[in-house]
């Protein structure tokens, strides 16, 4: 019995395995890549599981720092063993209460998205007595790589548009409460290449210097974003990135020729590589049917488990490995859902495969169940198990339910329901 069917067999389907092991192979290469001298924060967005968030901070070697975007992501760095002061609050809607919430724990370094945002985290720091330091996202006119997933260049939610700062940055120095602190870049996600990732790179830096120069824009902090790869849901590798660490050092040694003494002090961030490769999914077959000549394999695993945001067109379909010499068949991999989207993979290359059999996705370990549709249909969410080597060192099952509060009194009967 293979070590995916034995855990299977013990803890059911549909099941998250995901390994330490790889996690600390992952972070020990992508620190390897980068320059020494660089912070490395954590997306918890790509998987926010507080037994690979700890795994992150702790162990040999240099340790990651947490990017957040939400209160709940925020629990689960805390849970996990960090403090508020070790977060970087992202995210272009912040609400009061996050922000009361967030900066009563601690948390201090936020990046912002426009003025109104600035002025909200400075009105709760305001009212906590304490100054906040807060990054302007900057989204660039240009960019460099033409391909990968673009988060710059275009109109956005995200980020103060670069032609526009010289316009808003004499009413962002007078607002109370809150610290300029430096810039916050996120041009792309999931490079397609080095190449890609290093052009991108080195566009950021020199920008960032730019505007430094041009605008006397205070920068003791720059993060220049993120953008490594590693397959989603498919056989293969993590990016391999053998140039990046000389390259950005030259752009910076041109750009700013003190970082490394004076600063400012320089950032990456990153989700999918760190924990994507770390993840398996093991799913059970439950039926098998075949439709005006195509046949569809059900597993008890669809996008409320695995997969929910393949609406935005980029995470999907999955791939199964398929052993040498096994005989191979083109199905559609789709779930237990009562709704035609639940398709994992359509028409992709498939061992023969019967009711009771186990299908294992490989690379899964990033947007896994928190990127899914959980809750849709009321199924239960899938078993994460944490492994390192043959140990099993935790279980754990996201349970969702509905919580009621009392309605006051004072409210109408007619009014009652629409407050629920």
């Amino acid at each position: 019995m293979s070590r995916y069917q034995a855990l299977a067999e013990r803890f059911g389907t549909p099941l998250y395995v995901y390994d330490l092991d790889e996690l600390d192979a992952a972070r020990q290469a992508l620190f390897d890549t980068l320059p020494e001298e660089f912070t490395l924060f954590y997306a918890l967005k790509a998987n926010p599981h507080p037994g690979l968030v700890r795994a992150l901070r702790e162990g040999e070697g240099r340790h990651c720092r947490p990017e957040i975007s939400s209160t709940g992501e925020l629990e689960a760095a805390v849970a996990a063993g960090f403090r508020g002061k070790d977060c970087l609050y992202t995210g272009p809607g912040k609400t009061p209460g996050e922000l009361d919430e967030a900066i009563g724990l601690g948390v201090r370094l936020f990046s912002t998205d426009s003025v109104s945002d600035v002025r909200h985290v400075a009105e709760a720091a305001r009212t906590n007595g304490v100054t906040a330091n807060c990054l302007l996202r900057v989204n660039s006119a240009s960019a460099s790589a033409t391909s990968s997933i673009r988060m710059t260049g275009t109109p956005s939610q995200f980020g103060f548009d670069s032609e526009t700062l010289a316009e808003v940055l004499p009413t962002l120095r007078e607002i109370d409460g809150i610290s300029i602190a430096g810039m916050h870049f996120f041009p792309l996600s999931n490079a397609k290449d080095e190449a890609s990732l290093i052009g991108e790179f080195q566009h950021t830096i020199e920008l960032a210097a730019r505007l430094q120069c041009e605008l006397d824009l205070p920068l003791r902090f720059l993060d220049i974003g993120g953008g490594f790869t590693v397959p989603y849901a498919v056989p293969g590798d993590r990016g391999a990135y053998p140039e990046l660490r000389g390259a950005l050092e030259a752009a910076l040694d041109t750009h700013f020729p003190r970082w490394r003494t004076e600063g400012p002090e320089i950032a990456c961030e990153s989700g999918r590589y760190l924990v994507g490769a770390s993840g398996t999914l093991i799913t059970r077959v439950s039926n098998v049917k075949v439709s005006r000549g195509r046949k569809f394999v059900i597993l008890d695993a669809g996008i409320n488990t695995f997969g929910g945001m393949s609406g935005l067109g980029r995470l999907l379909p999955v791939a199964v490995g398929v052993e040498p010499g096994e005989t191979v068949e083109s199905a559609s991999l789709v779930g237990p859902l009562c709704t035609p989207g639940d398709i994992l993979g359509r028409e992709i290359d498939l061992p023969v495969l019967a009711p009771g059999d186990l299908v294992t996705i490989p690379n899964a370990g990033a947007y896994g169940p928190t990127a899914s549709l959980l809750m849709f249909l009321g199924r239960p969410a899938p078993t994460e198990v944490i492994v390192r080597g043959e140990e099993v060192l935790s279980v754990s099952r996201i349970e969702h339910h509905r919580a009621y509060r009392p309605l006051d009194d004072s409210v109408p009967a007619s009014t009652a329901g629409a407050t629920r």
